[in-house]
Formats: structure tokens, C-alpha cells, sequence
């Protein structure tokens, strides 16, 4: 039955005419209803959504696809739950970052009623399970949405180890939670929050990560599983560090963008979006750049690989992988825009 009517839908589905009467009246699509909205820390807005039936739930440390009408586009980007695995509501908490277009119009613009598309949660930055015996969690700035999720769970789940929260932010202003994990902390004897100010000389720890801040914070982290997410510079230092003393093994991550190989040299060549008549010199930049230069506006989600909302069809030519580094000269073959740079002429239908 539900076919024949989306059969006499055609050419939308029966969700384009539902959304017309009620935008959380959905048959297939995943939406999701803002029901809360909070201003917690300086430049950051913590949002509660209610989403449809289809969805399924997540895991700590996974992350959703967001999507929001601007200016007539639909753009999307990925951001992680906060809250408890497994809750029936959705708890993001969004820092309005320079140029970040999504980020900066819910910061502003994000009240109750709102409804914005979603994805199911996906990610592989989890929990482990069983538990671990002892958990570090480190963050920075944004990063502290999957970790907070982590650090709920595990007290949810009267979790029976300890777990400490490494966070690093510029100042206590800049820190979501704050109240909440202060509380956590002192009604918890297993968890232990530190709270290292990049700006300020009045928390924890002063100062950006290194060894001293991981001795003192975590002295048995060679024992723990540690999960880390924040900025590139405190991701690569914390990672330097483990590989360093040979923990690697014991170190999960979550990245906000992909560690890249620089530019080729060899970047000459053009770019055909053959689906949109339009063709450009490129410079070894992303082709999601790319094709963004030429005035086109691919979907994408995270812009670091994970995500592949922006999967399209390579025609032909070779494209070089920016994290990799590896060439692939295979035509008609599904690549993702926001990680590969074109190496001489390459097509794309886009």
C-alpha cells in the first residue's frame, strides 16, 4: 500500500507533500525537532532535539549528519550527541566556529520548532565493550561532545572503574558543562575532572598538553584505554606522545579534520564537472574545493572522510588520496571529494 501511494507521489516522495502539513510527519526521512535551547558556554549552543520514529539510537562517541535550509540550500555537517548512549532525545552542543556557515547559523538562529534533517549515528570512535578497566578521556574545545557522552554513559551504567576528563579550553567561559562536570566529579569518587586553561592560570593546569599534564592528570594512563577528540595540534601532540612511549595501541580517536599530505608539486591539470558543463584549472587543493571554486555546491557532511556524503562518480583520470598519499588511476569509480586532489585531468559527474 505505502509504495502505491509513493507510486502517486511521483515525482516527490509522499515526504515532500507530508512535510507541507507537519515537518515531523515523515514515512521514511529522519528529522528532528528542536525542543530545548541553551547558551551554556561563550560562542557555543547546546541544542535538544526530539527526533522521528526511525530513529535508532546511538552509541558514546558517535556522530550524526545535521541538516538545515539556508538561504533556500540544505547544507549538512556531522556533529556528536552528547548525551547518554541510547537516549530518546538528541543533545548537540555546536561552537559557532570563524566561516563555519552550519555552525554559526544555529548558534544564531537555532530556537524551539526548529527542525533540521538527520542521519542515523555513525562512527567507530566508541565505548568499548566490554569496558575497559580504566578510562582517559581527552578533549579540546568542541571535542568534549562525544567524550561528554563517554563520561555520562559510564556514570549511567554506575560504571565501576575510574575514569578521568583531561579538557583543555581557553578559559572556564569557554567550557561546556562546566557546572555538570564539577558536579559529576564530586559526586563520583571514581571521576576525576581536570580542567587545563590555555588562556587563563586559573584552572587545573595551565597551559597547552604535554607529558607533565598526562603525568599529572592521568599517572596510570599506560594502563588505560584513552579516547581522545579536540583540535588538530592537541590531537597530534597527545598522539606523538603515546606513540612515543608505546601506547598507540591504547589511544582511540576522533578527528574534527583529516591529517593531510601537503599539496603535490605536479599540480597542473584541469577538472571537468561534466553533470554541470563546468570545467577548471585546479591546484592540488580538495576537489570538494575545487568544484566549490568553480561555484558548484556538492553536498557534504564532515569534510574529513568519514561521513562520504560527498561520494561522486570519477570518470576519469587519477586522483591522489590527501591522507594517504596513494594514486588512483581507476575510472567510473566512487571517490569521496573532501579527501582527494586531482593529478593531471581528471572528470567527475558533478
Amino acid at each position: 500500500m505505502l509504495s502505491l501511494f509513493e507510486a502517486m507521489a511521483t515525482p516527490h516522495s509522499i515526504d515532500r507533500y507530508l512535510e507541507l502539513v507537519d515537518p515531523m510527519a515523515t514515512v521514511r526521512d529522519l528529522r528532528a525537532e528542536v525542543v530545548a535551547v541553551r547558551h551554556s558556554a561563550s560562542g557555543s549552543v547546546t541544542l535538544t532535539l526530539r527526533p522521528t520514529r526511525q530513529w535508532t539510537g546511538h552509541r558514546a562517541g558517535q556522530f550524526v549528519q545535521i541538516g538545515v535550509v539556508i538561504d533556500g540550500v540544505r547544507h549538512t555537517r556531522c556533529f556528536s550527541p552528547a548525551g547518554v548512549e541510547g537516549g530518546s532525545t538528541i543533545e548537540l552542543t555546536v561552537k559557532a566556529h570563524e566561516g563555519g556557515l552550519v555552525s554559526g547559523y544555529l548558534h544564531r538562529n537555532a530556537e524551539v520548532g526548529l527542525v533540521v534533517s538527520l542521519s542515523q549515528a555513525d562512527g567507530e570512535f566508541t565505548l568499548q565493550t566490554p569496558r575497559p578497566p580504566i578510562v582517559l578521556l581527552i578533549s579540546g574545545g568542541s571535542g568534549i561532545t562525544p567524550v561528554m557522552s563517554m563520561l555520562r554513559t559510564l556514570v549511567a551504567e554506575r560504571y565501576a572503574g575510574e575514569v578521568t576528563l583531561l579538557h583543555y579550553a581557553d578559559g572556564a567561559e569557554a567550557v561546556p558543562y562546566l557546572a555538570e562536570l564539577r558536579a559529576l566529579a564530586e559526586g563520583n569518587a571514581d571521576v576525576k575532572v581536570v580542567l587545563a586553561y590555555t588562556h587563563s592560570d586559573d584552572g587545573d593546569l595551565a597551559g597547552r598538553f604535554g607529558a607533565e599534564h598526562l603525568d599529572l592528570a592521568a599517572p596510570w594512563h599506560a594502563q588505560a584505554q584513552t579516547y581522545l577528540c579536540g583540535p588538530a595540534t592537541l590531537m597530534a601532540s597527545v598522539r606523538d606522545l603515546y606513540e612515543r612511549r608505546g601506547l598507540g595501541d591504547r589511544l582511540h580517536t576522533e578527528e574534527f579534520t583529516p591529517t593531510l599530505a601537503p599539496p603535490a608539486e605536479d599540480a597542473d591539470g584541469t577538472v571537468a564537472f561534466t553533470a554541470s558543463g563546468t570545467t577548471a584549472s585546479h591546484s592540488g587543493r580538495s576537489l570538494l574545493e575545487e568544484a566549490e571554486s568553480s561555484g558548484l555546491t556538492p553536498d557534504y557532511g564532515c569534510r574529513m572522510g568519514i561521513c562520504f556524503t560527498c561520494t561522486t562518480v570519477k570518470t576519469s583520470g587519477c586522483t591522489r588520496n590527501l591522507r594517504t598519499g596513494e594514486h588512483d588511476n581507476d575510472p567510473d569509480k566512487p571517490i569521496q571529494l573532501c579527501v582527494n586532489a586531482a593529478v593531471g585531468d581528471v572528470t567527475l559527474d558533478l
